[in-house]
């Protein structure tokens, strides 16, 4: 198995590695500078990896973007639809208990005036 092309370290110069420093900067004493080797050859059968951003073309990544945006889209649709749903059950228990608060201060309204007519002085 064939070590990976890009191993580089400080100063030193390995067979593995596409940048060497040059041999001014050791001259010089500033930091090292660096030069591109041509990438050694891989033995025949052996096929680098590509990057996950390189398999696919723009027109697939378009495709994948707009696919995404509709799933996006019918999730919120679904949401929506199910927010609405809730909304309407929630108004629905809304007005059952007014008509339900209603019924029973109608029925109290009718107890207190018949207390009062009990209760009151008659002044005939």
């Amino acid at each position: 198995m064939q070590k990976p092309n890009m191993a580089v370290t400080g100063d030193e110069t390995d067979e593995e590695t596409d940048l060497a420093p040059s041999h001014m900067a050791a001259a010089t004493g500033d930091m090292p500078t660096y030069q591109i080797r041509a990438p050694t050859a891989l033995p025949q059968g052996v096929v680098m990896a590509a990057s996950p951003g390189s398999l696919h073309s723009p027109q697939q990544l378009a495709e994948e973007a707009t696919r995404k945006r509709e799933l996006r889209l019918m999730k919120n649709r679904e949401a929506a639809k199910e927010c609405r749903r809730r909304k309407k059950e929630y108004v629905k228990c809304l007005e059952s208990r007014v008509a339900v608060l209603e019924v029973q201060n109608k029925k109290l309204i009718e107890e207190l005036e018949t207390l009062k007519d009990i209760c009151s002085p008659k002044t005939d």
